[in-house]
């Protein structure tokens, strides 16, 4: 069975979890239909996320399309919490770029629409809250296709004018275009693989409508990719379960992964003393909350990994290498205020990194500081830590974190007498 990873990303109201538990329940992956302000929402499963009606957390689900398995990455759209879905950007094979028909594209849009062409990800376009009154389908198309990318084309289109509509994406198919006056449905896939060529599909995520010519669109252009037999996986996420347990979570991009297997991040220039080994107890194929144990994962798999006490986002296993740094970057540093005995607080800190790097925790000057994206960010670690650890925290005041760097030479002459 093919194996498709794909990601559901968008600003912050655009419907995106809308739209994923549609797409859930479309494939019958689910039986009832959940709601983000009914806080009953399939992916929603912390509470804060029910609190807050946002995504916090990525998420996982599992669904099919006829002969291929998909697994559906739910990203946070909230720009406080965008370095966990530029990680999960690394593990995918394409990607939904929910827009909403009533806002257009919005400054946090051309953001991830930037880390997706950084991460080469495919992209197909949901226009969402169509049925709202004062949407304009054309008008929102030419918007896609000036501010992101004139390679934006409606799907809904006859086969004839989408055809004349894709060929001039591409200059050599263009040319067999006006020769044959046709193009195949292969040829379509291609364009879209290689991000020349981005479906657009229009509806109301909250009414069911344009959610079955997505899944179509899905099952006949996603690009689907050729793994290794040699074993390889990428680190994108450590959480922990109900009970405490850390999980790694990682796709296998090579070969297959075995429960009990050992696994290491050696490597011939990779300092001893940071190297490690240790076996996987557990294969967990999470679907919401729930979640199967399996005892083997093949490549194209997303898997939770138990036993693991030292990997970490960004590692590559087996073929696969570290990650580039991460585009996104904090940019608010604040120092931690507390009652609690400091090194307790910097060893909570320091387990919550490992599920957000990007807190970047440091100890100065007798003082814990963290680096965070914002308010929203800043409220939710307060409550983690009160929650998870029993400690009460505040947070000063943030500065900005500045980086500086030398824009250009200049030579300087001194004169003393």
């Amino acid at each position: 069975m093919n194996k498709l990873v794909l990601g559901v990303l968008a600003h912050v109201d655009a419907g995106k979890t809308t739209l994923s538990e549609a797409l859930l329940y479309r494939s019958g992956a689910i039986r009832r239909l959940g709601r983000v302000d009914h806080r009953d929402a399939f992916l929603d499963t912390d509470e804060m996320e029910r609190e807050r009606g946002i995504t916090i957390f990525s998420k996982q689900a599992e669904f099919s399309l006829g002969d291929l398995a998909v697994t559906l990455l739910d990203t946070p759209g909230h720009v406080d919490f965008s370095a966990e879905a530029e990680r999960v950007l690394q593990v995918l094979d394409c990607a939904v770029l929910v827009v909403s028909g009533s806002d257009g594209v919005q400054a946090h849009t051309r953001t991830l629409w930037r880390l997706l062409e950084r991460y080469a990800v495919p992209t197909f376009l949901f226009i969402n809250k169509m049925d709202l009154a004062g949407t304009d389908r054309e008008a929102l198309l030419a918007e896609l296709k000036a501010r992101l990318d004139s390679g934006c084309a409606d799907f809904s289109l006859p086969p004839e004018a989408l055809a004349e509509e894709a060929a001039v994406c591409d200059e050599a198919l263009l040319e067999r275009y006006l020769e044959t006056g046709e193009l195949a449905e292969e040829d379509l896939t291609d364009l879209v693989r290689r991000r020349k060529l981005f479906p657009c599909l229009f509806g109301s995520a909250l009414k069911l409508e344009g959610v079955e010519a997505l899944l179509e669109a899905l099952r006949r252009h996603a690009p689907l990719r050729a793994y290794p037999a040699a074993f390889g996986a990428r680190v994108f996420k450590v959480s922990r379960d109900a009970r405490g347990a850390r999980l790694t979570w990682m796709k296998v991009t090579g070969g297959a992964l075995r429960a009990k297997d050992l696994l290491t991040n050696r490597r011939p220039d990779t300092p001893e003393e940071e190297v490690w080994e240790e076996k996987a107890d557990q294969l967990r194929l999470y679907s919401g909350e729930k979640f199967q144990p399996v005892d083997s994962a093949p490549a194209g798999t997303v898997v939770a990994v138990t036993g693991l006490s030292r990997a970490l986002p960004g590692q590559g296993l087996g073929h696969e290498t570290a990650w580039t740094v991460p585009a996104l970057e904090p940019v608010l540093a604040y120092q931690m205020q507390t009652e609690a005995d400091p090194s307790a607080a910097l060893k909570a800190l320091r387990l919550l990194e490992e599920e957000d790097p990007q807190l970047r925790v440091s100890w100065a000057a007798g003082a814990v500081r963290v680096q965070l994206m914002g308010e929203v960010q800043t409220e939710i670690l307060q409550r983690r830590l009160r929650e998870r650890f029993g400690i009460e925290a505040q947070f000063g005041a943030g500065r900005v974190v500045y980086r500086e760097t030398i824009a250009a030479p200049v030579e300087g002459v001194g004169h003393f007498e």
